[in-house]
């Protein structure tokens, strides 16, 4: 699954994604230490950004919690964009628990919910937005088949990679999409890996991304085309990648475990989750990650109790994403610098 218990009604490939009104500033925490440098994983692609000989200066956040009142013990902001619209979902999917898309708009009180569910769905997840509020994602049938959808102009389209195995229980998801109308995803094959692709909602051409790794997933897309997301490779190691025209770059958290991107903004900040040397997953922010200088922050939110992760972010800095309470509720959480 999207890692820990993220996209639950789906089963890809070790894939990590994981309002009545606000709940509750906690005032500008600020998230643990910026580190500086990143590192180059992937055999045959260019290096990462050089390190720097010093940290650099940590961003304050401060953090709201936004969870939809239909299910408070589960919410996931996945995605934010330049109108300060959030994109998400509530819903663990377990029984009684159905994954049910949302996005929210300022002031971001319960009745700025908007229900947003591919027709006919059993359960679905909204997962990307443009900043025209067109949106991206997938949906689940009865039977727990995952499909892609856009959702442009007020229509919904459903979208499927051709290589796609024709099974029950099928995994094809959209995850991100850009102003331009192209969404990145990934679909499952027959063995549970993954493949990135890219796909043109206008057109419905889908264009396969190449990234070494076992099982690839792109997740983000910026307004200039660059493409992020996660690889895993024979090892098991997981690392986060950027892929520009035909550059492809790979990170890890220094000190971490388990990178994996999410979102990157129209200024190439790229957010996701890493795994510290105790297991535990925090979210992170990278900012010029093709340098000269790159700079990595962490961030928790300060009511978490044991998870934090960052999906999306928007030009402003902006973060969206979700933390585990000591209740063990996951909260959908807005990152404010």
């Amino acid at each position: 699954m999207h890692s820990v218990s993220h996209y639950r009604a789906a089963a890809p490939a070790r894939l990590a994604r994981r309002a009545a009104g606000v709940r509750g500033a906690t005032g500008a925490a600020v998230a643990a230490a910026a580190v500086a440098g990143a590192l180059a994983l992937f055999p045959g692609v260019a290096p990462a950004a050089p390190a720097a000989g010093h940290q650099a200066g940590a961003v304050s956040y401060t953090f709201t919690t936004l969870n939809n009142q239909a299910d408070p013990t589960f919410n996931q902001l996945l995605g934010i964009n330049a109108h300060n619209v959030i994109a998400g979902y509530f819903g663990s999917g377990a029984t009684g628990h159905p994954n049910k898309g949302y996005l929210l708009d300022p002031p971001y009180a319960q009745a700025n919910y908007v229900n947003q569910n591919f027709p006919g769905s059993a359960q679905t997840q909204v997962t990307g937005l443009n900043d025209q509020g067109n949106t991206s994602g997938f949906w689940v049938t009865a039977n727990g088949t995952n499909h892609g959808f856009v959702e442009w102009n007020g229509v919904f389209a459903s979208y499927n990679n051709p290589h796609t195995p024709h099974a029950k229980g099928s995994v094809n998801q959209l995850l991100g999409i850009n102003n331009a109308g192209t969404a990145v995803g990934f679909y499952n094959d027959a063995s549970g890996n993954s493949h990135g692709y890219k796909l043109n909602q206008a057109t419905g051409q889908f264009t396969p991304i190449h990234v070494p790794g076992v099982s690839v997933a792109a997740t983000g897309i910026n307004k200039a085309g660059a493409v992020v997301g996660f690889a895993t490779d024979a090892a098991g190691t997981t690392s986060s990648w950027l892929k520009t025209g035909t550059t492809t770059i790979a990170y890890q958290f220094p000190g971490g475990s388990d990178t994996q991107a999410f979102g990157i903004s129209n200024k190439n900040q790229i957010v996701g989750s890493y795994l510290d040397g105790g297991g535990v997953m925090h979210g992170f922010v990278l900012t010029s990650p093709m340098g000269p200088v790159s700079h990595w922050q962490s961030i928790d939110d300060p009511n978490g109790a044991g998870s934090t992760l960052v999906n999306g972010i928007n030009n402003a800095g902006d973060l969206v994403g979700f933390y585990t309470d000591a209740a063990g509720n996951t909260d959908g959480m807005l990152a404010t610098p």
